[in-house]
């Protein structure tokens, strides 16, 4: 896992999971990681890898994109 200070850009899986009506507890028997793993990453504490990532998105029927917040997005407002 990285830290979030390695890498500035934070998952949406909070975002994901809320719009699913999913749980962390929930992703994370799907996953078979801990709650407390899953958790660190919904709170954006570390980041999963890359390959966890597309595990992620198959458990949830999502685009992995759909998982990241782009940097594009963080500086639509920049001029």
């Amino acid at each position: 896992m990285q830290q979030t200070d390695e890498h500035p850009n934070k998952n949406r899986l909070k975002v994901v999971l809320a719009e699913q009506n999913r749980s962390g507890k929930w992703l994370a028997s799907q996953l078979g990681k801990t709650e407390n793993t899953v958790s660190r990453w919904v709170q954006n504490k570390v980041q999963p890898s890359v390959e966890q990532l597309f595990d992620i998105a198959k458990v949830l029927g999502v685009d992995v994109k759909d998982l990241l917040n782009s940097s594009k997005d963080n500086n639509k407002n920049t001029i």
